[in-house]
């Protein structure tokens, strides 16, 4: 009887420590996957492309507006009112214009962007790209770094360098 509690106990045991054994878990950090897998992609460039082509635009117009602020402190210096008032009119609107135009611009940049980022081929491609580095790796659970229950995490178990070299490695 001694003999069988004796086993029922040790393979109880060894369960349990095989058990632990088997789960593994890694953190890999998707913001850093997508902004560095984009910055290598032609989609991104492009992105760039158009942001860099609004903020050219922005200053250009920020530029004139303050072109016409020096005109206008001439007028208010030289008493001529009526230019004073005109310049003053037009710098409202210019401003006004600024203001939609950079607000407009800068939803379809963001707009860009998370489809850039929420694209379903590249999510599929991260996703497996994910499993084939945890299957070949003997992972359980692959978790997002910037999930707020993640208390503490070593970085042994960051597995984002090597998602980013397996994903280049495909393209």
């Amino acid at each position: 009887m001694l003999k069988k509690v004796l086993i029922f106990l040790l393979l109880n045991v060894s369960c349990v420590l095989y058990g632990q054994q088997l789960t593994r878990f890694a953190v890999v950090d998707l913001q850093r996957v997508y902004t560095t897998y984009f910055n290598e992609s032609r989609a991104v460039r492009e992105f760039e492309e158009r942001s860099n082509r609004v903020q050219s635009e922005v200053d250009r117009r920020t530029r004139e507006i303050q072109e016409l602020r020096g005109k206008h402190a001439e007028a208010v210096l030289q008493d001529h009112q009526s230019e004073a008032n005109s310049l003053e009119l037009r710098i409202q609107r210019m401003t006004d214009a600024l203001r939609d135009y950079y607000q407009t611009q800068t939803a379809i940049l963001e707009r860009q962007m998370a489809q850039l980022s929420q694209s379903s081929s590249f999510r599929s491609q991260v996703y497996d790209g994910i499993r084939r580095i945890a299957e070949s790796e003997g992972y359980t659970m692959v978790m997002n770094k910037s999930d707020p229950n993640i208390i503490w995490f070593s970085s042994t178990i960051d597995i984002t360098d090597k998602l980013i070299q397996n994903l280049r490695a495909r393209n």
